[in-house]
């Protein structure tokens, strides 16, 4: 296979890496060091290294709330996980949780949640694999850290940016691989929210790509990256290949994050109608067996946790402390086909969110007690994004490129809005990714044909790691202007071009306000909005 030798050398460096932590306090290697002398299997490694699990993506932590946390780690063989978790660095007074096995059934991903931790206080834990044909056999030690959320008003500070490894920009560790999450690590984040397009399952790469100015993009290529995903072990790949860059790993040892899917993590514009019988790249032509692979997938490789009552769901709200919830939403699991989106009246054939996804939105928005309420979704709501440029009468997103009143799938955004105005939901914000561009967008009835609802804001980030792309259109029908946006001047810019971004949000536990700023991968500020919150 093309550049085995370099994934291989890739993955040694992933692995010597993932016992080493430089965040806060957690800075030294000889905090690492004194984990091994308070391992639980630390008496029974005796065996050979063969024998030896390896923990092969790193670690992560993710779904945090006030009183609990999902991390995860994978290695590479049928193996028991072994957790132990402390409120300090060097594990004093440490809690050890009664081990998982781990099986290929799971791609050899364990993922466990941790309860009953202590609010707003920083968890620092520790992962060690035994082979399970030889309990002996015990993995190197991988550690990571996360906050807990408060019970009290305080300082917040969050991100969210989208779109990683598309459009054939691959990790290239002479152009420093993905560089933005570098940036994102250097702001001392309580969480991450990735808002889709979390990996790029369509979108193959090469080992090299010739630039503009003649040079030589040279990815990293793993086999499952080098044609469409379509079996289970290839949407696994996907995942796979984004862990090999040493920037997510160190990213995700020291940041929690939460996960949103869009359409890449299966295939470009997916809904129950895409139709890939003329696409000769797939053999398997069932958008919904892809679909279910795909979903398989992203629930072993992320943190994202089950939901009892409905598996495999992605849209839920966690409340982050008393000034914050995030209400995730998922608009591709439940639409109807792509289609013009011109029905006058809501029906099966207009749906983005669903009757199911809309209403526990509404109740949960109501019942919310936070200050503030972020709505992270995963299209924004008045760009027009069309299915394919040949064919500009099929929408993809939720706005139909008509200004008038609202019609197809902006009939449910326009029942949410006027029930927010009705129950008096305040102090809501929008935060969104997908279209390979930054922007701020406010939303006000007196420029809508649409009238009942209050101002509101809608910011735009990404991509983290993709081709960047020009600006949209707006549709006016909820009234929105652009306030700021800032896009390359060519399609599909490359990484290295530096069009790549990520947004900030800060909100003061005392004034309550909230900012957002909006960032490029080399951690220039771009713009900067500060909402006052409505008591």
């Amino acid at each position: 296979m093309a550049n085995k030798q370099q994934v291989e050398m890739q993955k040694a460096k992933t692995e010597s890496n993932l016992g080493r932590i430089n965040r806060r306090t957690f800075l030294s290697g000889s905090s690492v060091a004194a984990l091994a002398s308070v391992s639980p299997l630390s008496f029974a490694q005796i065996s050979t290294a063969v024998d030896r699990p390896v923990i092969t993506h790193g670690v992560q932590a993710g779904e945090v709330t006030t009183h609990s946390a999902v991390i995860w780690a994978k290695t590479d063989r049928p193996a028991r996980m072994f957790i132990q978790y402390a409120y300090n660095p060097e594990f004093r007074q440490s809690i050890n949780i009664a081990p998982i096995d781990v099986l290929s059934v799971t791609n050899f991903v364990g993922k466990l949640r941790l309860t009953k931790l202590l609010s707003n206080q920083t968890v620092y834990y520790r992962i060690e694999f035994a082979n399970l044909d030889n309990l002996k056999a015990v993995s190197d030690s991988a550690v990571g850290m996360f906050k807990t959320a408060p019970t009290q008003p305080k300082n917040l500070r969050f991100a969210w940016s989208g779109d990683t490894v598309g459009q054939g920009w691959g990790i290239d560790p002479a152009r420093g691989g993905l560089k933005t999450y570098s940036a994102l690590l250097s702001h001392n984040l309580d969480f991450f929210i990735n808002s889709g397009d979390t990996v790029y399952a369509d979108n193959p790469i090469q080992e090299s790509v010739t630039m503009a100015d003649g040079s030589q993009w040279n990815n990293i290529i793993t086999e499952e990256k080098l044609k469409v995903a379509e079996t289970l072990d290839e949407f696994r790949g996907q995942w796979q290949y984004n862990l090999l860059d040493k920037n997510f790993l160190e990213f995700n040892q020291q940041v929690p994050s939460y996960y949103q899917w869009d359409d890449h993590e299966v295939v470009n514009n997916w809904s129950p109608g895409k139709n890939l019988l003329d696409d000769d790249r797939y053999t398997e032509k069932s958008i919904s067996v892809l679909a279910a692979r795909a979903s398989r997938a992203f629930y072993e490789m992320t943190t994202i946790d089950y939901v009892p009552e409905e598996p495999g769901r992605i849209y839920r709200n966690i409340a982050y402390g008393p000034d914050l919830e995030i209400f995730f939403l998922d608009l591709r699991s439940y639409r109807a086909a792509n289609s013009e989106s011109l029905q006058e009246e809501v029906s099966p054939e207009a749906r983005i969110l669903g009757a199911q996804q809309l209403q526990w939105l509404k109740t949960s928005l109501k019942n919310s007690r936070a200050t503030w309420k972020v709505i992270a979704c995963d299209m924004p709501i008045s760009l027009i994004v069309w299915e394919s440029r040949v064919n500009q009468k099929i929408v993809e997103a939720v706005a139909n490129g008509e200004p008038g009143s609202p019609k197809g799938r902006e009939l449910e955004f326009a029942e949410l809005l006027k029930f927010m105005a009705e129950e008096n939901i305040h102090n809501t914000v929008w935060i969104t990714a997908d279209v390979h561009y930054t922007a701020a967008h406010h939303y006000d009835p007196k420029r809508a044909a649409f009238k009942n609802f209050e101002p509101f804001w809608e910011f735009v980030s990404g991509p983290l790691h993709a081709g960047g792309f020009g600006t949209r259109v707006l549709d006016g029908t909820f009234g929105p202007e652009v306030i700021f946006q800032q896009a390359p001047p060519t399609q599909n810019s490359p990484p290295s071009e530096g069009y790549q971004f990520f947004g900030l949000v800060d909100i003061d536990g005392d004034s309550k306000a909230l900012t957002v700023r909006l960032m490029n991968c080399d951690n220039q500020e771009l713009f900067r909005q500060e909402l006052k919150a409505t008591v």
